[in-house]
This record gives C-alpha cells, structure tokens and sequence, in this order.
C-alpha cells in the first residue's frame, strides 16, 4: 500500500512539474508552409480570398464535417470573416487587408490563441506558389496539447499542410474545368442600362467589377429601379497590346431613364445588333479562350467583325449565384457586319427594289412604287446556298 502511494506521489508531482515546466515556456511561435497550386495566380488569390470557398479546403472543417460554418455579409476582401463551431474547436476568422493578387492578411481567434496570417501568391513554374505563415501566442491548452504531440510546427504545420494540398486538388478541378461552346450568329435586342465607364488594365477589370456592381445595385434599390438582367461588361475598346480596355461596366434596366449631371452613373441604350455568341462554362480565367473562339469562328466564316465595339460579356449564372467557379456561365457577344446575300429579280421592264437600292443613280419614286406593287414572274436563277449560320433571336429576358 505504501509503494503504491509512493508511485502515486511520484505520478503528481511529475504531473505538477510537467504543467509548470509547460507554463513558462514561451508560446510564440511562427509557422509557414508552402505548396505550389496547379492554377493561374489570379484564380488562386480569388478563391482563397472568399471565406465561401474555405469549407472545401481547411483541413479542420473537412475532418470534421459535422462542424458548422457561419458567414459574414461580406466575406471577400478587406472586412470579411467567417467563423466555425465543431467538435474540436471553435473560432473566427477575419481579413484585415488585401493587395489584388498579391497578399492576404488576416487574424485568427481559436480556442483562446490568437495569431495573424499572411497568405502570398507567386506565379512560378508549374503554377502558383503560395505560402501560409501565421505568427501567435499559444494558450495554455494549446502549449500542452503540442508539447504531448510533438511540438506546435507539427501540430499547426501538418494542418496547414493538408489545407494546401485540399486547396490545391479543389483548385485543378474548380479552376480547370470550363467548356467552350459556340452559339453561332444571334440579334440581341435593343436595351437599356445603368454603368460606370471608365479606361482600366485588363488585369484589373476582375477587381473594379466586385466594385461597381455593389454600387450600381444600391443606386438601384435606393432610386426604386427594377433591374431587367445580369451584371455586364461591355469593352468599347480591347488593347491587349497595352494592357489597357476602356469599359462599361453595369446592369440591364426595363426602360431607359435619365441620371442627374454629375453622378459618376450614368444610362445607357444598347442598340439591337448581331453577333457571334460564345459561352464559357467555368472560371472567368478562361474568358480569353472563349473570346479567341469567337474570333476563329469569325475567320472561319469570313464574317466581318462590327467596329462599333469590341466586346460584350454577361455573366448569366456567377459569383453570386454559385460559389463554385465551374458551373459559372459567361456569355461573350462579338458584334457582326450582317451579311446581304442580293437576289436579283428580272420584272417585266421594271427594276427589281434590289437593283433601285444597289443603283444610287435610281431616284425615281414612281419606280419605286412599282417595285413594291410587282410581282416577279420570273427568277433568273436560283439563289445561291451560302454558308452563313442560321441566326438565332435573343430572349430579352438575358440582356
């Protein structure tokens, strides 16, 4: 009996030793991890940088699936945050600040520690290096439990080891799959819209567009102005040369209004027009893919291109309405030259309207009246089978 008290004592005062041995240890600690992502670096940085996407990659929610997950109103960029309750542990997290493409700062309070995080993105070869670094003080709980599983760089670093590698597999599939599919020839109807325009770098427009949007939706809701449509971009001009596209940037309204002078919004009325559709099924880094598909289609078909703007991209199914980027869904309009495939009609000694038209000399409007009332009675041969598309009339419910 009196050995065993002895163990007994030995066992606590080795307890008691181990507990003050663990207390005054320093808790700071600095970790950092580092994984290359198989996806573009703009694609990474937009995907970590939205908390709705975290729940497909951090280790500790997806090893817990039971946990729960609440989100802020804004959970992208500068304010955002997010926080979990499950089985293992509690916490939030929030973004104290953002540079576009570059770096991500954070702070994380989990458990009682807090720590800050810094996430950075490099282009690389193969893809995206990115880099997760937290500095933090650990709470007493914490210095024991690491000090038991050998030591906080394994414990944090295996977390954040795994969240990469989720990160990255979440990624290839996300980021990589798209399709492409040509719609041919179409005519969009007349519309009209509220935007902002203004000249931006092309690696920037992704960026001004989550900006603008949010305001021309309040400038919406606060003046009662029912919104017909889906966010666009329209790019009056394409420089990737420079770098540079001058752009409107808005949202279909039912009718057209007028703005006051001076309000950096402004309408606009988009005259019906023909086009060359494309649609892009998945990430918005593969627009430029699409785009280029329209301009082979074009070539293809020898069908001219329409000077009156470059572009028009809208985005019928994103951000908002799903957080996955590969079941986004972007249409891309390439104004058109219709093409006038003329048919030549021999009438009874009186012009065809074609040939009054095609002859600027005809002025005549009594040959003009009798055109309109002739009937052909004889085609001269038969029209020939050209190779242009079918068109195909737009809904207006898409723009």
């Amino acid at each position: 009996m009196r050995i065993l008290k002895y163990i007994f004592l030995l066992l606590l005062l080795s307890l008691v030793a181990l507990t003050i041995f663990i207390a005054t240890q320093k808790g700071d600690y600095t970790i950092e991890r580092s994984k290359i992502i198989n996806s573009p670096k703009s694609a990474v940085f937009n995907y970590v940088n939205d908390y709705r996407n975290w729940a497909d990659f951090i280790s500790w929610t997806i090893e817990d699936p039971e946990a729960k997950i609440n989100y802020s109103e804004n959970t992208i960029g500068k304010g955002a945050s997010f926080s979990w309750e499950g089985k293992e542990s509690n916490g939030e997290m929030r973004t104290l600040s953002v540079k576009e493409n570059e770096d991500i700062s954070q702070k994380m309070d989990s458990e009682g520690t807090t720590s800050s995080i810094n996430w950075t993105f490099k282009d690389t070869l193969g893809g995206t290096k990115v880099t997760w670094k937290t500095k933090g003080k650990m709470s007493f709980f914490l210095k024991v439990y690491t000090a038991l599983n050998g030591g906080a760089d394994k414990v944090i670093g295996t977390i954040y080891e795994k969240t990469l590698i989720n990160l990255d597999k979440a990624l290839v599939y996300e980021i990589n799959t798209f399709s492409i599919k040509e719609n041919g020839i179409v005519t969009k109807p007349l519309s009209f819209y509220l935007c902002q325009t203004f000249t931006s770098e092309i690696a920037k427009i992704n960026k001004n567009f989550k900006i603008v949007i949010p305001k021309i939706t309040d400038f919406c809701k606060d003046n009662n102005i029912a919104i017909a449509g889906k966010p666009f971009i329209l790019y009056h001009t394409y420089d990737t040369q420079k770098g540079l596209a001058k752009i409107s940037i808005g949202v279909p309204i039912q009718s057209e209004i007028f703005i006051t002078a001076g309000s950096d919004i402004e309408s606009g009325k988009l005259e019906a027009f023909e086009a060359v559709k494309t649609t892009l099924s998945g990430d918005y880094s593969h627009l430029k893919k699409a785009l280029n598909k329209s301009v082979d289609y074009l070539q293809k078909n020898q069908i001219t291109r329409n000077p009156l703007f470059s572009h028009l991209e809208i985005y019928t199914n994103g951000k908002d309405d799903t957080k996955k980027p590969s079941e986004w869904l972007t249409e891309i309009f390439v104004p058109i030259i219709p093409k006038i495939t003329p048919i030549k009609v021999i009438n009874q000694g009186v012009p065809s309207y074609n040939e009054i038209n095609e002859d600027p000399t005809t002025t005549d409007p009594n040959a003009v009246e009798a055109v309109k009332k002739t009937k052909p009675v004889q085609k001269s041969s038969e029209p020939k089978k050209t190779a242009t598309p079918k068109i195909k009339e737009e809904g207006q419910s898409e723009f």
